[in-house]
């Protein structure tokens, strides 16, 4: 498909955010006319964004040599340009904001986008893209989100808590250390707090309030924290000896391993997930030329053999496991038989910098040095459905508006 023309457009200020939603109407010539009946606000009104019918996703980018950082509307094509960072070592995201992580701490950025799910039903939101500001501190090696709190959780150990509606209003409020924090994430997860490396052990799972105070230590261990996800079926975490499963029932908090079944080097465990959201299949990489697919329903493990692989991800749901090789090439692999689907070579050089992001229906592969994103229909053998110029290298990339 040719590539449509991509329009530039500037982050709105927050006061701008805030006139967009006035509504101006007529002046009447009676002094005497009744005042209007004031209606109720309709399910889901949220002041300052538009309800939309489907996902409103976005694409945040950043080049870790000059800093530029750009939102790229996957709807529109609108591209926002942000204000540069300053050595943008990662990026993050909690399904709405995005944390770059740099000097002097993490920049946060509102990507206008975002999704709210009630279980039985949606609501989509899209408003302007802003800068929110900037969380001091040491760079943020997990960060989570509920409604109510975010936890920013640094490589070093160490946790702090933000008021996420501070956040959702455009400033970054102040944070708040988490007492006895480990030095592993920290999920707010069912109104709670899921504190890893915390208590008498290192392989501790705790349940806090979200004051910190804290409620239940799991029974179930979980030895060398690496890596976590949100599921529909609860929070992942992987472990030494497979993942714990951690879930909720009525105000019961429920730990379950899910073992590998075998043994496993500790090169080729799973220590970092990635999926779409609201899937509970899992997929992250073993080792070099292997990629482990978690099925959290059904409490399997699959290794898929890749070859050197250095991004991997699925939509899950009878979806293609998608694996991009450290020679540029993406592979689809059926994940009950391992063996290869489909074929495409997208990159031809700088493979290693590049991720793999999946929603409902495409897949999204930065190539920082063609300054591009593909858009692929991973149900179409891999068809490649738009191309995005860019005036930069998307060394980072991230998917908002789940």
């Amino acid at each position: 498909m040719t590539p449509r023309k991509i329009r530039t457009a500037t982050a709105l200020s927050c006061a701008a955010l805030a006139c967009s939603g006035l509504l101006v109407g007529c002046q009447s010539d009676s002094d005497t006319k009744a005042p209007p009946k004031v209606s109720a606000k309709p399910h889901g009104y949220v002041e300052g964004a538009e309800e939309a019918s489907e996902q409103q996703s976005r694409l945040v980018l950043a080049d870790s040599g000059t800093g530029a950082v750009r939102v790229l509307d996957l709807i529109t094509e609108d591209i926002t340009s942000l204000k540069d960072g300053d050595g943008v070592r990662g990026l993050r995201t909690d399904g709405r904001f995005a944390y770059l992580s740099g000097a002097g701490g993490t920049h946060v950025v509102d990507t206008g986008a975002w999704t709210v799910d009630h279980g039985d039903h949606v609501h989509y939101y899209r408003a302007a893209v802003r800068d929110v500001g900037r969380i001091a501190g040491p760079d943020a090696a997990h960060i989570h989100s509920d409604q109510a709190v975010t936890a920013v959780s640094a490589q070093e150990g160490g946790t702090r808590l933000l008021d996420r509606g501070k956040l959702e209003a455009g400033t970054v409020p102040r944070a708040g250390e988490l007492t006895g924090a480990g030095s592993g994430p920290v999920v707010p997860y069912r109104e709670h707090l899921l504190v890893t490396g915390a208590g008498a052990g290192e392989d501790t799972v705790e349940v806090r309030d979200r004051e910190g105070g804290r409620v239940i230590a799991l029974k179930e261990p979980c030895a060398q924290v690496g890596g976590e996800a949100v599921t529909r079926r609860g929070v992942v975490f992987g472990c030494e000896d497979g993942a714990l499963l951690v879930s909720e029932d009525k105000g019961t908090f429920e730990a379950e391993k899910i073992p590998y079944g075998a043994a496993v080097k500790d090169a080729e465990r799973a220590v970092g997930f990635h999926h779409r959201a609201g899937s509970t299949t899992l997929a992250a990489r073993s080792g070099d030329d292997a990629v482990w697919v978690l099925d959290v329903t059904d409490r399997a493990w699959t290794r898929v053999d890749t070859g050197p692989v250095v991004a991997a991800n699925t939509a899950g749901e009878g979806s293609p496991l998608l694996a991009l090789g450290k020679d540029g090439v993406l592979t689809a692999y059926d994940i009950d038989t391992g063996k290869s689907v489909a074929r495409r070579q997208l990159l031809s050089e700088g493979a290693e910098s590049a991720s793999v992001e999946v929603d409902s229906t495409r897949a999204y592969v930065n190539d920082a040095a063609a300054r591009k994103v593909y858009e692929i229909d991973y149900n179409d053998r891999l068809r490649l459905a738009r191309t995005f110029p860019l005036g930069f290298a998307p060394t980072y990339m991230v998917e908002a508006g789940r």
